[in-house]
């Protein structure tokens, strides 16, 4: 895959902001967990409050409703008692975890040699 100039809108492009905002989303810190973790299917709020390890209720809930109004996962409400609310992605949402998963595996083979360079950078 190669990169040309024209694959990045300028920053004088009005696009570039809501490409600034989309990445913004998906690169915040909890969004990348919540996404892998509804790659097998609907999740119900407790449930991802668990696989994912760190996250408060709030941030949680913050998170979703970001990925939600973005139109990157649904939410769900089942009329019972107590009421249940499940977590799917979306179609588009399913589009990201190819580039997730790449990215990802991309981090996990390079965190030996990024690691080095930070020990070296700061003179360790």
């Amino acid at each position: 895959m190669s990169l040309r100039n024209t694959d990045v809108p300028s920053p004088r492009d009005g696009d570039c902001r809501m490409v600034r905002e989309i990445l913004d989303r998906i690169g915040d810190k909890w969004s990348l967990y919540v996404i892998v973790t509804l790659k097998n299917g609907p999740v119900r709020f407790n449930e991802l409050r668990r696989q994912i390890d760190g996250i408060s209720q709030r941030m949680l809930t913050l998170t979703l409703r970001g990925l939600e109004r973005d139109g990157l996962v649904t939410r769900t409400m089942f009329p019972s008692v107590p009421v249940r609310v499940d977590y799917d992605l979306t179609e588009v949402g399913r589009t990201l975890l190819a580039p997730v998963m790449a990215l990802v595996a991309w981090a996990d083979d390079n965190r030996d040699a990024i690691q080095e360079a930070r020990l070296r950078y700061d003179g360790g």
